[in-house]
């Protein structure tokens, strides 16, 4: 397959707001792929299939040469240069590397540059995220793949690129054959908002646990090789030694565990999330050690449990660490018990609950009402799209944030309102630092920037806006935190936001 092709489907997904017709696009296109599938996809969702090649942005930026006339360069001759540059190391390897792209720069023409340097240097997005993409593999396969077979090989793959290879080249039986695999990282089940806990409870028999102020965490054993992942499935096993140790002995031989971690104080109270997460790039001996609390069990000593109810899961957790490792919470509590749990939970200092179907099963990815977070302030993870300078004792310090809501389908996020409030010294040095490393353009007031950092917002709610595209706004929105523990694509939708509109509830069950 030529790499023009692939360019042609891009515009073309990138030319519409019909999730339809951006599916029907690339399950054509798919279909044509042949042996390169599993490439075309990693290039359609927006990364190489290595991942980083070890070029930086201002070298590929820097790349100034002449465009091929006519369109001759294969999706197979591209993924084969992107390989060799991405294990070229050692002495000279920057010249060998850039000696390479100009190679690769050379064979490609002027629309197959830009779309290039866009892939390598994570710009490119024509609107072909996750869900689109998962639809378009079921489209593209046949009349034995169904989205639901698709959903369920990726949440145990793990990879887009390996699902749409098995659903082109097998169908459903080859689908099928995927499992869970102990080391091999499954994408987490995630709970959406809940308006409030009674709301959540109305579900039927559940289970109330706290909602913690942690990290995600997913723990593979087996006998003593433990694996520890992080929500994005980034191994950080030789970060957190305490939590191998610990797993490694617990009275089970092979388990794959659900849960979060986070740093505490001495009176048991969740330190700063920030403290957490810098534990997870730690190189150094540890000085700040990490408690776990298990919350699912998807697998226990042979037993695959991801289809099981979560009755079933959760029993199997306590077996498999004993109750000092679950996390807090009440097994199909009553109303008053259920009450009881949340003012806990907030008295020693976390988010609220999360409330679970005991009748679910484990689906990665499923932002659905099975589990339901309930807390007590509005909280958005939004992108940061650009940052002002500041003023008065803010004057040289990029200080108030543009707040992007995720577009769910796939186009560039969407404006939703402005924020300096919740920045300490600390964050307003931090972003000034930061913020240039992202940086697209700038203007006399304003950096803006790639829509790479995630940032939690707190509200107290939203209104109709003519202000900004998406036609709400945030009410005195103020920064929470960081979380370089989410990608882009894990941010609240402008869906989740116009959802906080008063009355947007009753409106959506009229």
């Amino acid at each position: 397959m030529l790499l023009c092709d692939v360019v042609t489907t891009s515009a073309s997904v990138a030319a519409t707001r019909s999730r339809l017709a951006k599916v029907e696009a690339i399950a054509g296109l798919l279909r044509r792929a042949g042996d390169q599938v599993g490439t075309v996809v990693s290039y359609l969702a927006g990364a190489p299939a290595q991942g980083r090649i070890g070029a930086g942005w201002r070298t590929l930026v820097g790349l100034s040469v002449p465009p091929a006339q006519e369109p001759t360069l294969t999706v197979a001759a591209v993924d084969t240069t992107l390989g060799e540059v991405a294990v070229t190391s050692g002495k000279g390897s920057a010249a060998r590397r850039t000696t390479l792209l100009e190679g690769l720069f050379g064979a490609a023409t002027a629309d197959e540059q830009r779309f290039l340097l866009r892939l390598l240097t994570g710009e490119l997005r024509q609107g072909a995220l996750e869900g689109v993409m998962l639809d378009a593999i079921a489209a593209a396969g046949d009349d034995t793949v169904g989205k639901q077979e698709v959903r369920r090989a990726f949440m145990l793959s793990g990879r887009l690129a390996d699902t749409a290879t098995a659903a082109l080249t097998g169908g459903a039986a080859a689908l099928a054959g995927f499992g869970l695999t102990l080391g091999r990282p499954i994408r987490p089940m995630l709970a959406s908002p809940g308006e409030s806990l009674a709301e959540a409870l109305a579900m039927g028999e559940c289970v109330v646990e706290y909602k913690l102020d942690g990290a995600r965490i997913q723990v593979h054993k087996d006998g003593d090789d433990v694996h520890v992942y992080t929500r994005t499935l980034r191994e950080i096993t030789g970060a957190v030694p305490e939590l191998v140790d610990l797993v490694r002995a617990l009275d089970c031989r092979t388990a794959v565990l659900d849960g979060e971690t986070l740093a505490l104080d001495d009176g048991g109270r969740p330190r700063p999330f920030q403290e957490t997460m810098s534990r997870f790039g730690a190189t150094v001996e540890r000085e700040l050690p990490l408690h776990p609390y298990f919350f699912d069990c998807v697998h226990l000593d042979g037993t695959d449990l991801v289809d099981a109810p979560l009755r079933e899961r959760n029993a199997a957790l306590h077996r498999a660490v004993g109750d000092a490792l679950v996390i807090p919470g009440v097994l199909a509590p009553t109303g008053e018990q259920a009450e009881q749990v949340l003012a806990d939970a907030l008295e020693r200092g976390h988010e609220g609950v999360v409330v679970k179907d005991l009748d679910s099963a484990y689906q990665a990815g499923r932002r659905g009402k099975a589990w339901r977070k309930i807390k007590p302030v509005h909280t958005l993870d939004l992108v940061v799209l650009a940052a002002e300078w500041g003023h008065g004792r803010r004057t040289g310090y990029l200080s108030n944030l543009h707040l992007g809501a995720r577009d769910p389908d796939g186009g560039p996020p969407v404006m939703v309102g402005k924020t300096f409030k919740g920045l300490t010294d600390e964050l307003l040095a931090w972003q000034t630092t930061e913020f240039p490393t992202h940086e697209t353009h700038r203007d006399d007031w304003a950096v803006h920037l790639r829509p790479r950092l995630v940032v939690e917002i707190a509200l107290d709610g939203v209104q109709v806006s003519t202000r900004y595209p998406g036609g709400v706004a945030l009410r005195f929105a103020r920064v929470v935190r960081y979380r370089p523990d989410k990608q882009p694509a894990d941010a609240d939708t402008i869906d989740a936001v116009r959802a906080l509109l008063p009355g947007a509830e009753a409106a959506g069950r009229g």
